[in-house]
């Protein structure tokens, strides 16, 4: 099912790599609240032990976000340059995306049907010196 020509090539390739750096700069912004919010409960508490477990909590889950982000806008950031190993970045993250439903999934197997395209492929193969 290749559906995509050479003039869409361009439009989804880019619409995909904005996909991909507005999805996981929303990962970023629930990192930071992790980071900041948590802790700051505990503070308002006035409990130590609180305090203590808010902040790992914290800092423990806006890691997690952070090293869940990175490759996602490394993907997009690359399919908007049109680099040849950001296909398969995508395609590896689009998949494992799928079960984070209902956005993760929609924009995975958009994904998937788009990247696995024949002239998708052809466009993001390395280019030949003439």
């Amino acid at each position: 099912m290749n559906w995509l020509d050479k003039r869409d090539i361009g439009l989804h390739i880019s619409v995909l790599g904005w996909l991909y750096i507005f999805g996981n700069a929303f990962f970023l912004l629930i990192a930071a609240l992790g980071f900041f919010v948590l802790p700051t409960i505990g503070a308002l508490a006035h409990d130590r032990d609180a305090t203590t477990v808010l902040t790992v909590i914290g800092t423990a889950f806006g890691l997690l976000m952070v090293v869940l982000a990175l490759p996602g806008l490394a993907a997009g950031y690359g399919l908007l340059k049109h680099q040849s190993w950001a296909r398969v970045l995508a395609m590896v993250i689009a998949v494992l995306g799928l079960v984070n439903f209902p956005f993760g999934t929609v924009i995975g197997l958009y994904a998937l049907v788009v990247l696995s395209q024949q002239a998708v492929i052809d466009y993001f193969a390395p280019r030949q010196p003439a």
